[in-house]
């Protein structure tokens, strides 16, 4: 696979592929955290879509771009929860099975969310790579159809229509603050948002136990980390893909690492400050505004709130302890 495969005319298209599957999410001005860094912060709620996270932008531009014996074999995915959600969503929309392996340790209330879609959901391993050969386990044996979570053009694209709809709400924005975990999300909002404001600063957040785009960008080649235990169960990838890495090393200005306890933090301020729930991947990027410096005062930043799939027992622990 080549970076070429994604521009900003495959991102332009996948907008209009999967206008009538996702919504068209808020760009909503936080004044607290505006006030908290000096900046003016804008939040893109990706928390508001059907499954409560950005990943049904890629999901459904891959698999509406299948030709229909390739989805009448049925749909296949590894998952930490949130690409499987998001291919059981639109599997049922366009009337297919769907197959979903997610971690042994998988958050609950993402499993159910799975299953009510009626979605067959395996547990298998903890890691991504792990899943990932379960998934080809499986796919000998049924011929179904493999939707990659982040290193595949289309996913790729299909997150890209972030970057437009930020541009178009916001075309002043200096600066896009992104989570990454497999790097799929921060290699499509960057690729349109590079091409339609080439000043604009992309930065990415890891939590410090899942730095795997970090140390491959710092080492120039893809990085393998042995264990990737985080809060952020989304962010938690061994190793970036092939193609997120090429596009990240390309577009990506910074990538700035957060604790475990500062995303929590993030968490419990989101809510206390914006009145919104969002899941630890997302929260990653909130608790990232205070640890890069920005580069005039009044900069626009925009934060993308990836997802709200937060499981009760973390939010209950973050309440509890910040209480």
């Amino acid at each position: 696979m080549s970076e070429n495969q994604v521009s900003l005319s495959s991102i332009r298209e996948a907008r209009q592929r999967i206008a009538n599957i996702i919504y068209r999410t808020p760009l909503y001005l936080s004044p607290r955290l505006s006030a908290m860094t000096g900046t003016n912060v804008y939040l893109k709620l990706e928390s508001y879509q059907p499954t409560r996270v950005f990943k049904i932008r890629g999901a459904a531009n891959k698999i509406l771009r299948l030709s229909s014996s390739e989805r009448d074999r049925g749909l296949l995915a590894a998952s930490s929860g949130n690409h499987g959600l998001s291919v059981s969503y639109v599997a049922k929309l366009v009337g297919t099975s769907a197959t979903i392996v997610v971690p042994t340790n998988a958050v609950e209330e993402k499993v159910g969310a799975i299953e009510e879609y009626g979605a067959r959901v395996v547990k298998h391993g903890l890691y991504h790579d792990e899943r990932m050969n379960k998934v080809l386990e499986i796919q000998k044996k049924t011929n179904a159809t493999i939707i990659h979570p982040f290193d595949d053009p289309d996913i790729i694209s299909g997150q890209g229509t972030i970057g437009l709809e930020i541009f178009d709400d916001l075309p002043s924005v200096d600066t896009v603050v992104v989570p990454i975990g497999g790097g799929g999300l921060i290699s499509g909002v960057s690729t349109a948002i590079k091409n339609l404001k080439p000043t604009a600063r992309i930065i990415g957040v890891e939590p410090e136990k899942a730095s795997s785009m970090y140390q491959s960008v710092k080492e120039g080649k893809i990085a393998r980390l042995s264990d990737t235990t985080s809060i952020a169960d989304g962010l938690a990838t061994r190793e970036p893909g092939t193609l997120t890495f090429a596009i990240s090393k390309q577009n990506v200005d910074e990538i700035v690492l957060v604790s475990e306890d500062e995303i929590k933090k993030a968490v419990f301020n989101v809510i206390k400050e914006c009145h919104l729930v969002v899941e630890p991947s997302a929260a990653a990027a909130v608790a990232a505004l205070i640890k890069f410096k920005p580069r005039k005062n009044n900069e626009n930043i925009v934060v993308v709130i990836s997802g709200g799939n937060i499981s009760r027992k973390i939010l209950a622990d973050v309440l509890t302890k910040n209480a």
